[in-house]
């Protein structure tokens, strides 16, 4: 990573080729799309995911990346992960944030204290279990870029999805500290924070909702979308898009922020 502006238009993106880049929950849905494009653009890849069927299908499409079970909510999982990244590539330019989970849908009074737990787990903890190992590699790197996941529900409160609204709020403050512990060592620190995200998750969570106040998955969708500007979800590709900017020299003197790739939700 050469840590420097790009000097013209055609330079847009320049500075990911070869940058060692690890991405959590890299086997499917926007971890999947991140890998893909950031490998598209000539970097070199670590995924990791909970699942092994969807490991080896992202296998098939990235054959040069390197690729681990591990769930980040586990501590042994996670030194293990870093401990094959260091012998494999012999250090890190770039980890992304990105495993998740979307959580128990219910009132305060209905959420069990398990499913609560899982949620901060995954969400919260997971990405500070990653970054405490990534940290030092970065700075040995002399310098790079951490992204972390949030969400729209990090911005606004979630009624009846309150531990991933606080997991996903708590990210954003997250980002924002280490943004100003880690800028003297040339190292960014940004959130992303993607609205209603196409795919099965975001189908799960609109039918287990509508099943909870007792309409269509139709009329619950529509009801989602009418709280985006562009009333319209987003592509995972549109998240990878954002995170390759990031971690690009475009991306030079963007740090601490927390960007929005959600067609503007308005309210949750």
């Amino acid at each position: 990573m050469s840590n420097k502006a790009p000097s013209s238009p055609a330079d847009f993106l320049s500075g990911l080729k070869d940058q060692r880049v690890l991405i959590t929950a890299g086997a499917s849905g926007i971890g999947f799309a991140i890998a893909s494009t950031l490998a598209a653009l000539g970097a070199r890849i670590t995924i990791c995911d909970i699942a092994d069927p969807a490991i080896a299908e992202a296998k098939k499409s990235l054959p040069n990346a390197l690729a681990t079970k591990a769930d980040v909510a586990k501590d042994e999982d996670v030194e293990r992960m870093f401990a094959l990244l260091a012998k494999e590539w012999g250090g890190l330019d770039a980890l992304i944030n990105n495993a998740g989970i979307a959580g128990p849908t219910g009132g305060v009074d209905e959420i069990s204290i398990a499913d609560w737990r899982r949620c901060i787990d995954v969400c919260l903890t997971g990405q500070f279990l990653c970054a405490r190992l990534a940290v030092p590699m970065l700075k040995a790197s002399g310098g790079g870029s951490i992204v972390n996941m949030s969400s729209a529900a990090g911005r606004h409160g979630y009624a009846f999805r309150t531990p991933y609204s606080s997991a996903k709020f708590a990210v954003v403050g997250f980002t924002q500290s280490l943004a100003k512990e880690l800028g003297p060592h040339r190292i960014r620190v940004n959130a992303i924070l993607p609205g209603i995200v196409e795919g099965p998750r975001i189908d799960k969570v609109i039918g287990d909702r509508a099943k909870q106040i007792g309409i269509s998955h139709a009329e619950m969708e529509k009801a989602y979308l009418e709280k985006v500007s562009l009333r319209r979800m987003v592509s995972p590709y549109d998240v990878a898009s954002m995170v390759a900017f990031l971690l690009s020299d475009a991306g030079i003197n963007v740090s601490g922020q927390s960007l929005g790739v959600d067609g503007n939700v308005e309210t949750l």
